[in-house]
């Protein structure tokens, strides 16, 4: 199913932060769930289990661009990553102590790139080396989202717009989210309620 066969009022748009969704679509049905992995997944946990009909979440919000040079492939200079992992968990210790671990998913339609998800504000240039040798792109709540859509067995999208190139200069996030937010708001105006 393409997001335009879905009822709008089921499409789900989930957002950390109000500055993030500011140009989503009136009548849009939205979920602002705050900062981070825990708040992502906590809001988004109750809202699926509230029981209104969700056939689709659609997350929206900024990254860090961890590699130099990159832009969006689409006409609004969006990402639409293919995959989505946990940056912050010990998985690799925990798996050799026998623990099943997920910290990785899988996402359909995606553009090819990989986005890291932590609740670690990447502003340092060395840390950011270090993720770009497993992804694209970071942000603090995609993996959240991607899990617990995947736990209620409803589809996920991610749509990301870079805004910093994950080192000193993402202090400036509070300047840069705004332009961001617009071209956020015309991809869901073209592929959601368009």
């Amino acid at each position: 199913m393409t997001v335009n066969d879905a009822s709008p009022n089921s499409v789900l748009i989930v957002s950390a932060t109000r500055a993030e969704a500011q140009h989503v679509p009136p009548g849009s049905r939205l979920l602002v769930t705050g900062i981070g992995k825990v708040r992502a997944t906590l809001a988004l946990s109750r809202e699926l289990a509230a029981g209104s009909p969700v056939t689709q979440v659609i997350n929206i919000g900024t990254a860090g661009a961890l590699r130099d040079g990159m832009a969006g492939d689409d006409e609004l200079g969006l990402f639409l990553p293919s995959a989505v992992l946990e940056h912050d968990i010990s998985s690799t210790e925990l798996r050799a102590m026998g623990y099943v671990m997920t910290d990785r998913w899988e996402l359909p339609d995606g553009d090819g790139t990989v986005l890291a998800s932590g609740d670690t504000f990447v502003a340092d240039p060395v840390r950011r080396e270090e993720l770009a040798r497993h992804a694209h792109l970071v942000d603090m709540e995609g993996c959240a989202v991607a899990h617990v859509s995947e736990q209620f067995g409803i589809p996920c999208r991610l749509v990301k717009a870079i805004t910093d190139n994950a080192d000193e200069g993402a202090m400036e996030w509070p300047q840069l989210v705004d332009e961001a937010a617009r071209r956020l708001g015309r991809w869901l105006e073209i592929n959601v309620t368009g």
